[in-house]
């Protein structure tokens, strides 16, 4: 079999995979994780950590309103193939709602792009290097400030579901994207936070319960603040292409934004372009065909 072939086996054995997930608890870690805390700039970031120590890291990074339980499918693959693979909680984020802007010195007022970026650049730091680096939505940004500022942490850049565009991130957005300049932050996190707890995403039982569950504990004003960010994304094309680590841009065929707009970031950012045939979290939808191109990635590097 060609290596053509032999890639197109592979991406058929795991999108049967991922077809035949099944609702879980999301709440419960992969056996084999364990639960650590990264005492950040900000606070503690409540984090999870799998596989050998000895092996290369792998950071998976939640955008907002999200949480490191969103990748429990993708911990066991990381690990399997060898790599210690981590994650953690945003600052004001499900269980790091403890940390947050009045632990700064001194003190501020919002949860900020350099509030987040400090905390992440910290975890960068807490172990081995380089680090293969995904942001997740809001946390591709952040990923690709990270590199910007120490390009020396990263072994690899990975950017899922991340806003493709530099400004008010929100205007390309299918269908309300023309009316994103018309509200202000909070608004535009309300729309956010009623559309998914109302379950427009149609995920299933399991991963609701937790999804609920998670807004709970998360501090509203974090979700308001990311919003902010993202409406002032900076534009860091030039720098993100100019850097040598290889880099992927992984999406959903059905993602917020249009395919057009990930194609066209992914040629500004010389990254490889994946997509797959889901929405907005390939991560919990197709864990297995994003494994895979990851581990690619690494190869590549």
């Amino acid at each position: 079999m060609t290596d053509r072939g032999l890639e197109d086996a592979r991406q058929s054995d795991a999108a049967a995979l991922d077809a035949a997930l099944a609702d879980l608890d999301w709440r419960a870690l992969p056996d084999g994780a364990r639960r650590i805390v990264f005492e950040a700039p900000s606070g503690p970031l409540s984090g999870v950590a799998m596989g050998p120590v000895e092996g290369e890291r792998v950071l998976l990074v939640p955008g907002a309103t999200g949480s490191k339980e969103d990748f429990v499918l993708m911990l066991p693959l990381l690990a399997a193939a060898g790599y210690r693979v981590e994650s953690f909680d945003l600052a004001g984020q499900y269980e790091s709602s403890d940390a947050g802007p009045w632990r700064l010195d001194p003190p501020r007022r919002h949860y900020d792009d350099r509030l987040f970026l400090d905390d992440l650049l910290f975890v960068l730091e807490a172990g081995r290097g380089p680090v293969h680096v995904l942001g997740y939505s809001y946390a591709g940004t952040l990923a690709q400030q990270a590199l910007v500022e120490r390009p020396e942490l990263f072994a690899s850049l990975a950017l899922l579901s991340s806003p493709p565009e530099p400004g008010q991130a929100f205007r390309g957005v299918k269908r309300i994207g023309r009316f994103s300049s018309l509200i202000g932050p909070r608004q535009g996190a309300a729309l956010m936070l009623w559309g998914i707890r109302n379950n427009l995403n149609r995920v299933p039982p399991g991963r609701l319960a937790f999804v609920r569950e998670r807004f709970a504990r998360t501090r509203r004003e974090s979700v308001d603040d990311i919003i902010a960010c993202m409406m002032a994304t900076p534009d860091l094309r030039a720098e993100v292409a100019a850097s040598a680590v290889p880099k992927l841009v992984a999406v959903g065929r059905h993602d917020l934004w249009p395919i057009r707009l990930h194609e066209r970031s992914a040629r500004e950012l010389g990254a490889r372009l994946a997509v797959f045939d889901t929405g907005h979290s390939p991560c919990e939808t197709a864990p297995h065909q994003l494994v895979g191109e990851l581990l690619a990635l690494y190869a590549s590097g």
